[in-house]
């Protein structure tokens, strides 16, 4: 469960703790207080979408942390490599001005998607986004799987189901028509003659280009070579320094044994004439074999642009050109082989076909059984939400995808409802008012979260458009799921509010001209205030706190039942 929620610079809230416990917490207070901003806090530490513009003004960065304690998913803590022998989990987030985002967990440092995948088994977070989500029929398959826990089946229909796609597209890019078949053959061929005439080598361009930037500079460098040669080995009037260093070698051989310092300074002075015999003989041979003619450079320079003109068409490079010949050639042996490659094919996709059948039948049943079940507990649920009249349907069809398959597998589902008896049952988006979308969404959510394994649910002002006994009803269904997970919910009903084994007030104030909030817990008295404020509004009377005072004696009374 969220134990400890740290808040830095978040919008208008400049720093708060808030200390939340084991059952129902509830966070109440005036429009615009700020708390949709403790639950945009929750979401960020949690990993989900964020902004620095949540950066409270004049702030470098804004900071989250959360403690969790209880059940802790330790599994998903050592396949990540961290410790997962702690008592209580600390996620960090710290948003920076300049977009980035700091993340630990424990200390230790993670990614924001490692951030999101954790925060995922901590907490739910419920707002008034799934109503619209409930409205979208795009997204009921997507809650019948989540509460069948379907995802292997449909993962085994998916890998088949792509397999199948994958061989309908090689059909599909083999059967052109026949004219359309001789023209690229033509194309083709020409193209593979072109490039077989060139006979290409591979690095052959580099090679050349290298050539023709030694013979281009044929005359600086035979100049340097001979001059090098002569400084080396002399002429007819002059001594070079091969000379010059043997005759040192010689005079200082002849006092070796004189000292041993002599004879080493002779052994480098052996090394060093060595050297010079072997580089003035290197130099020798280079001008001795080069060879130049005007010829050889234009040959060259004619070679370089036949080269040139065929970049320009099928590569930047020899390489690409070499595998650009090998490209042509399969796809034409496949043309000229494609009727029997289809008829192969079509073979291999009939069998593909079944076996994704096969697999999405399965998927199916499993998807029909597991709907039986949501209906049942979705009308239970709704029944103890004062809608026993509302009748709740998994209405399939098949899916329009061709055969009568998509990548979600075979199945069409929308969720069909009758709000009154005698209806006929109707899309929930065309006949669901605000006040019932928001219980049919919290008999859904409570359906779905009772296996999950996660063990905090928090609820963003989900009540919207209920009053009355509804209200009264949605607060007792808060209450009883509180008795088995951790309930944080931002509300405006009294109903809901008095129901809590833990009360915030969220209060906006002034300091300094600047706007702060604070999150302050209630104790008795100041929940009996705050009851009578949501009761009444701002004027709060002797009356409204008498009614306030029982609001909060009969949801005690409910909760000790």
């Amino acid at each position: 469960m969220l134990s400890l929620l740290h808040i830095e610079n978040i919008a208008i809230i400049e720093s708060a703790d808030i200390s939340f416990d084991r059952g129902f917490n509830v966070l109440t207070g005036e429009t615009g207080a700020g708390k949709s901003i403790v639950i945009d806090a929750i979401g960020a530490v949690l990993g989900e979408r964020t902004s620095r513009e949540l950066i409270r003004t004049g702030a470098k960065s804004s900071v989250v942390n959360a403690v969790f304690t209880g059940s802790l998913p330790l599994q998903w803590l050592e396949d990540n490599g961290f410790p997962s022998g702690e008592e209580e989990l600390m996620l960090q987030r710290e948003i920076q001005g300049d977009g980035r985002n700091v993340c630990r967990v424990n200390g230790r440092p993670l990614t924001v998607a490692q951030l999101r995948e954790l925060g995922r088994q901590l907490l739910n977070i419920h707002g008034q986004h799934d109503g619209q989500q409930l409205l979208d029929p795009d997204c009921h398959l997507g809650y019948l799987d989540s509460f069948g826990k379907t995802g292997a089946l449909l993962e085994a229909y998916r890998q088949s189901y792509h397999f199948m796609a994958e061989l309908r597209r090689n059909i599909s890019e083999l059967e052109m028509d026949e004219a359309e078949r001789i023209r690229r053959v033509d194309t083709l061929e020409y193209q593979i003659r072109e490039l077989e005439r060139a006979e290409l080598r591979p690095g052959e361009d580099e090679e050349l280009d290298a050539r023709k930037n030694l013979l281009r500079s044929s005359g600086k460098l035979m100049e340097a070579v001979q001059e090098a040669l002569f400084a080396l080995s002399g002429g007819d009037d002059s001594r070079g320094a091969c000379d010059l260093i043997g005759e040192a070698e010689g005079a200082v051989r002849s006092v070796a044994k004189l000292g041993p310092q002599m004879e080493k300074l002779g052994e480098k002075l052996t090394n060093l004439r060595c050297a010079a015999d072997d580089a003035a003989e290197i130099l020798r041979d280079f001008a001795d074999d080069f060879d130049f003619s005007p010829e050889e450079l234009d040959q060259l320079e004619s070679r370089l642009d036949v080269i040139y003109r065929l970049k320009k068409k099928y590569g930047s490079t020899v390489a690409d050109m070499l595998d650009y010949l090998e490209k042509c050639r399969a796809e034409l042996e496949q043309i000229q082989d494609a009727d029997d490659t289809v008829q192969r094919l079509e073979k291999e996709l009939d069998k593909a076909k079944r076996e994704a059948v096969k697999r999405g039948t399965s998927l199916t049943k499993a998807r029909k059984k597991a709907a039986e079940d949501l209906q049942k507990r979705v009308r239970d649920e709704l029944r103890q939400l004062d809608m026993p009249k509302v009748q709740f349907v998994v209405d399939f069809a098949s899916s329009p995808g061709q055969d009568g398959m998509d990548d979600t597998g075979m199945d069409q589902v929308q969720f069909l409802m009758s709000a009154n008896l005698g209806e006929a049952l109707k899309p929930i988006q065309k006949v669901a008012s605000g006040g019932e979308l928001a219980r049919i969404m919290l008999a859904l959510k409570n359906v779905l979260a009772e296996d999950d394994g996660i063990g905090s649910l928090v609820f963003d002002e989900v009540d919207t458009g209920v009053s009355g006994r509804a209200a009264q009803k949605v607060a007792e269904k808060m209450a009883d799921v509180a008795r088995r997970k951790q309930v944080l919910c931002v509300t405006h009903l009294p109903q809901i509010a008095a129901m809590a084994d833990t009360h915030f007030s969220v209060e906006k104030g002034e300091k300094k001209g600047r706007t702060f909030t604070n999150v302050v817990r209630l104790e008795k008295e100041g929940r009996v205030e705050e009851l009578a404020r949501l009761i009444g509004g701002a004027a709060v009377t002797d009356v409204l706190k008498q009614s306030a005072a029982q609001l909060l004696e009969q949801a005690e009374a409910y909760k000790k039942v």
